[in-house]
């Protein structure tokens, strides 16, 4: 876990580990939520970008006989 401070204008450096992970860009918007004491960063992805990710998803849904 890596720390960060506080700027006096309520600015923070995301660390660079976190933006690589992340796959962060300049400029990209993060939603900030307030969870059970502490903060979380989002990052709000465009539509486009969702594109394929549940490609090879099993989508075969059990049905009970009675119920074809």
């Amino acid at each position: 876990m890596t720390s960060v401070t506080i700027s006096e204008k309520y600015q923070i450096v995301i660390p660079k580990a976190a933006r690589q992970a992340l796959h962060l860009k300049p400029g990209e918007k993060i939603e900030v939520l307030v969870y059970d004491g502490r903060l979380e960063f989002i990052p709000v992805r465009d539509l486009k970008t969702a594109r394929g990710f549940l490609k090879g998803i099993d989508t075969e849904v059990p049905r009970d006989k009675d119920r074809v």
